[in-house]
């Protein structure tokens, strides 16, 4: 599996993530936004994220 994660922050200044699949499709995301990025990285962890 060679997906592509994306950690960013959205417009309300909070720590977002996104999985993209090899071929193009965001496969997943994270439903909320996280006030520091650790908490978002441990999200995306319960999610599939070994990074």
């Amino acid at each position: 599996m060679n997906d592509t994660w994306e950690f960013y922050k959205d417009r309300a200044n909070e720590w977002r993530w996104t999985r993209t699949a090899s071929n193009g499709r965001i496969v997943g995301a994270s439903t909320q936004g996280y006030a520091n990025r650790v908490d978002c990285v441990d999200n995306a962890k319960r999610n599939g994220y070994t990074g």
